[in-house]
């Protein structure tokens, strides 16, 4: 695994609860991996998913009590960015505020570099 500068990538801690509930439901997983993917309208989306196991080119981050893995090249893509939890009507989930993001689609799911 990679050094990791906190100062980095910032989570809230709605979003920290948010991802401590997600663990709680999977109870064997080591923690969440946070990446980005060619894929969407805009170029790339953000996506999510329970770590079984770390890869050698991982960047862990311990928030609260959240293990968080983050691929050397998502980091990349997502460094300087902030993580909230939002609770808007119909809309609920993590909101990424990346500052690497140039455009983001109408619909809010895939950005472009």
């Amino acid at each position: 695994m990679q050094a990791y500068n906190p100062s980095s990538i910032s989570f809230s801690t709605d979003a920290i609860a948010h991802f401590v509930n997600m663990l709680n439901q999977n109870k064997n997983s080591t923690g969440i991996r946070i990446g980005t993917k060619i894929a969407g309208c805009s170029g790339y989306e953000y996506f999510f998913e329970y770590v079984d196991s770390i890869n050698s080119d991982d960047i862990e981050i311990v928030e609260g009590n959240c293990r968080f893995y983050i691929s050397a090249e998502s980091y990349k893509i997502l460094k300087g960015s902030h993580l909230d939890y939002v609770n808007d009507g119909l809309n609920k989930g993590i909101r990424f505020k990346n500052p690497n993001a140039k455009a983001i689609c109408g619909c809010g799911e895939s950005f472009t570099l």
